[in-house]
This record gives C-alpha cells, sequence and structure tokens, in this order.
C-alpha cells in the first residue's frame, strides 16, 4: 500500500527534487608543520525537494550525506539539524523550511540561507551567512540557519526583518591540520581544542531595500553575536617533573605546556549600506559596514567594499577594493577571514565558452599576500560535470594570505546530477 500512495504523492506536479553525488579531491604539493598530507578527497551525497502543498505555501527540505579520508567528517551514526558541531555531521538537515507568499507579504520559517549585500569576494553586510572553513579557508561553503524571516513588498521599496533563535557559528578549522597556522612563537606549545561557549539569546535583523531609477540602495540593522570566534585559555597544563631516585642524579625533562583553546562569539551590532549604480560601460557596486560590541576586549572596525562590473558577450569582469577601518583593538586570539581579504585588490574573471564549458579566475592581493584561483568546468551529457581548477597563495607569513603559502593546491570534483 505504501508504495502505491508513495508513487501517487510524488507523481503529482507540486513535487520536485533534485540532487548530486560528487567526489571532490585536493592535492597539495607541500606538507605543513602540523599536517603531512598531501591530498584530501571528500564524497558529497545531496538530496533537495519541495512540495507546493497550496498554492501560497511550499515546504523545503535538504539533506546531505557525506564522508571524508582526513577526518573532518564525523564518523557518528547520527542526524544533526544544527550545524554546531566541530566536525561536518555524517548526515545533516541542510535545509528545512516553509515558504509562505501572499501578495505583498513573502514569510520563511525553518532552516534556511539568508544572503545579503550585493559585492562580491567579501560581503559585510551578510551577518546571516556563516561559513564552514574546515577544509578551505579561501574558499568557504555557506552554512543555513534557523530563522524566521518576513519580506514586505511595497512598490519600489522592501522590508526585511529575521529573527534568528538559534545561533549557528562557522565551522572553523581542526587545530592539527594545514588550515590552522600555528605561530612560530607558539612552538613546543600542545595546543588543545577546548569546545566553544555559545551564545544563549537570539539575533535579530532588518534591511530596507529601494529600487529607483537607474539606482538601487539598502541600509540595514544587526543586533546579535559574530559568527566568526575569538579564542581564550581557560586553564593550561603542563607535565609533572620526574624526581630522583635512589640518591641518582637525573636529567629532568622542561616542563611541556598544554594550551587549551575555548571559542566564544562576541556580542555584535552591525550599521551597513550597500549600493549598486548601472553606468553606461559599467555597474558601481559598493557596501561597508561598522561594527560595534558590549563584549569586552573586542575590536570595533569598518569593512567596506568598493567594484565594478562589466559584461562583454560571453566574458565577465569584476574588480575592486576591499578595506578596513580599526577604532578599537581588542583580543588579539581570533579567526576572521572576512577581515583577512580586507586590504587587498580583489578581482574575477569569467568565461562561458559554451552551453558545457566554463573557465573562471579569482584574485586577492595584499600588501604582504596574495591569493590566486584558476578553474574549468564542464559537463558531459545531462548528469555529469568535472570541474579542474589549481590554486596559488604566497607571501609573507605575518601576513593573513601568506599565512597559507604552504596550501596551494589543484581540486578535481566530478558531480552526478540527478
Amino acid at each position: 500500500m505504501i508504495p502505491f500512495v508513495l508513487a501517487a504523492f510524488l507523481a503529482q506536479g507540486n513535487f520536485e527534487q533534485r540532487g548530486f553525488i560528487e567526489n571532490s579531491t585536493l592535492f597539495y604539493p607541500q606538507t605543513a608543520p602540523n599536517d603531512s598530507g598531501h591530498a584530501v578527497d571528500e564524497m558529497l551525497l545531496r538530496w533537495e525537494v519541495s512540495y507546493k502543498i497550496a498554492p501560497w505555501i511550499t515546504f523545503h527540505g535538504a539533506i546531505d550525506a557525506e564522508t571524508d579520508t582526513h577526518r573532518q567528517v564525523e564518523r557518528d551514526w547520527r542526524f544533526d539539524a544544527t550545524d554546531r558541531s566541530i566536525l561536518r555531521p555524517a548526515f545533516s538537515l541542510r535545509r528545512y523550511n516553509a515558504t509562505i507568499h501572499k501578495g505583498k507579504f513573502t514569510a520563511e520559517l525553518g532552516r534556511q540561507f539568508i544572503r545579503w549585500g550585493k559585492t562580491d569576494v567579501l560581503n559585510p553586510t551578510d551577518r546571516f551567512a556563516p561559513k564552514d572553513y574546515l577544509s578551505n579557508v579561501i574558499v568557504p561553503d555557506f552554512l543555513g540557519v534557523i530563522a524566521a524571516r518576513v519580506t514586505i513588498e511595497q512598490g519600489s521599496n522592501s522590508y526585511e526583518a529575521v529573527w534568528q533563535p538559534v545561533f549557528t557559528p562557522s565551522r572553523t578549522p581542526l587545530l592539527d591540520q594545514r588550515w590552522t597556522v600555528i605561530p612560530q612563537q607558539a612552538a613546543g606549545i600542545g595546543i588543545e581544542d577546548a569546545g566553544a561557549r555559545y551564545p544563549g539569546r537570539s539575533q535579530f535583523g532588518a534591511r530596507w531595500n529601494h529600487i529607483g531609477a537607474g539606482y538601487e540602495w539598502s541600509v540595514s540593522y544587526f543586533d546579535g553575536f559574530n559568527y566568526l570566534p575569538l579564542f581564550n585559555a581557560p586553564y593550561a597544563l603542563s607535565s609533572p617533573s620526574i624526581p630522583a631516585t635512589g640518591g641518582g642524579i637525573v636529567s629532568l625533562p622542561m616542563p611541556t605546556f598544554t594550551l587549551n583553546l575555548q571559542r566564544f562569539y562576541p556580542e555584535l551590532r552591525e550599521y551597513g549600506a550597500d549600493a549598486a549604480v548601472p553606468l553606461k560601460w559599467f555597474t558601481l557596486k559598493g557596501e561597508a559596514a561598522y561594527f560595534t560590541s558590549t563584549t569586552p576586549d573586542t575590536d570595533e572596525y569598518g569593512l567596506y567594499v568598493i567594484q565594478v562590473e562589466r559584461q562583454v558577450k560571453e566574458w565577465s569582469f569584476v574588480g575592486g577594493y576591499a578595506g578596513e577601518v580599526l577604532t578599537r583593538q581588542g583580543n588579539p586570539l581570533q579567526f576572521a577571514p572576512d577581515r583577512g581579504f580586507a586590504r587587498s585588490f580583489v578581482g574575477r574573471a569569467g568565461w562561458t565558452i559554451d552551453p558545457n564549458r566554463s573557465l573562471a579566475v579569482e584574485t586577492a592581493i595584499r600588501a604582504a599576500g596574495s591569493f590566486t584561483r584558476l578553474e574549468y568546468s564542464q559537463s558531459y551529457g545531462q548528469h555529469w560535470r568535472a570541474t579542474a581548477g589549481v590554486a596559488w597563495v604566497r607571501g609573507d607569513m605575518a601576513d593573513f594570505l601568506g599565512e597559507y603559502r604552504r596550501n596551494s593546491y589543484a581540486s578535481l570534483a566530478v558531480r552526478y546530477s540527478f
């Protein structure tokens, strides 16, 4: 009976599904001081469904199942719905939400992906978009958040409000792998992961977007927490001395210290704005945000991006500058890749060769570091696609990009879509 009911359900035009199986491999020519691996292989299965139960309401869902060779994915048989674990869950609900649309009113309830801002590479106002930096700090993936989002459209204006009851942090690299760079000053000190302290209260944000004659702009406000962590050391352990016995003289080893680092997420208020102005030869875009915090010993700063875009037949070009203004300096133990891309010239070019082939290159250049990534993608038939790439990272160890100079890599991903 159940197979016939399921078949009848799937046969309805209101149900849609899609998915893919992808194997991706990163090849590292160099080892790192804390990681001797030269290759990391990952396998991902993703299945997405949607069902329109009525003209005004649609349910969405997505499930991920994955594993890898570098122990960045859990080996536990459990289903995760919040993405608050240090490792990636082997099985997770990537998305589960309902979309309600009636006239000028739209609401999304549940786990979803929320993107704010208009610029590329760096989005200062994008405060409901934590990322997974576990296996690649330069090219991270986005994580969904459990939230209620309401949008009201009125003429050329749209008003958006977001309430996030459960905090979702960005996933940081493991301390014993190459995307965590241990400072030379910490050589000989053991570092242990002491977990995280997550915020208890909810987060709120609001955005007003206006479309005018030949321009578009928005202003936004966010009150919550930074999804990127600061670190503290609640305690440190040292190995005990070995006493001499029987009156003999022994050579005692020097005490070794283990530093326990714990993540915590400071309060954050963001005041932001973005704009886009199409001109004759290119489109000019800008985005800026200022961040304050009531958490002691926390940075206060501003981030901004100015960029131009141009489309020439099958070519697309994006170039600009990302900057930072620091107004208060706090805890230096922090993981802040968004600010790491600041104070850099950024660019991206893409070429759609034909419907089956594309080529893209992107770069970020700072005073003491640089990153360039080239990627070629080609589809085969209706289901298969292969993507090959190479990333080149160089610079000084004191620079955000330069500290990953041993992490240049080649990549290959093969995907079967269904």
